[in-house]
């Protein structure tokens, strides 16, 4: 691992710090609050490549679970794995794995309209997937009741992906980082 490598993984680990400074909404029918902080993994993701993004991913999390205050609402700590974000959480280096690996497999025929889909597989449906199931297992409610839970999400998950597709294709023309 280079100089520069180190400097991405820990800007990334800071955007996704920075996303967590942007207010969070809670539902009161929802232990889950919508917040930005999903937009980490589908940049990182789509920036930095499977492997430094997986590596910004536990930063963050190795920063949050020491206590630093760095989640959406100054929150840190390992309660925050340990209740109904912890799923959504713990997902992040696997969903940013899985963007940067589409990524990097099918860099060349990149488009706009790819990056979205890439960026909604990875960053939704596995980051969902994974969060859900520890939704359902920690309140020991069916997974059907835990996705009805989590629909009320997913508009704004489309417009973060959208965001992520546009910011990435704009950086790939600008300073590409995942090469060959």
């Amino acid at each position: 691992m280079t100089t520069k490598d180190t400097v991405y993984i820990a800007l990334f680990a800071a955007i996704y710090a920075v996303l967590g400074a942007l207010p969070m909404v809670v539902l009161p029918f929802n232990p889950v609050p919508i917040t930005a902080q999903s937009l980490g993994p589908m940049l990182a993701g789509s920036i930095l490549g499977a492997k430094r993004a997986t590596l910004a991913s536990f930063l963050f999390i190795a920063i949050v679970l020491i206590g630093f205050p760095i989640m959406s609402g100054g929150r840190g700590g390992i309660g925050l794995i340990l209740g109904p974000t912890g799923g959504f959480i713990l997902g992040f280096p696997i969903s940013a794995y899985s963007i940067g690996f589409l990524f990097e497999k099918n860099r060349h025929r990149l488009s706009i309209i790819w990056a979205f889909i890439y960026i909604l597989l990875g960053g939704v449906v596995i980051l969902y997937v994974i969060g859900l199931l520890w939704i359902s297992l920690l309140f020991d409610i069916p997974l059907n009741k835990a996705f009805l839970g989590a629909i009320i999400f997913i508009p704004g998950d489309i417009i973060k992906a959208a965001i992520a597709a546009t910011t990435v294709m704009v950086i790939k023309r600008s300073y590409p980082i995942i090469k060959e």
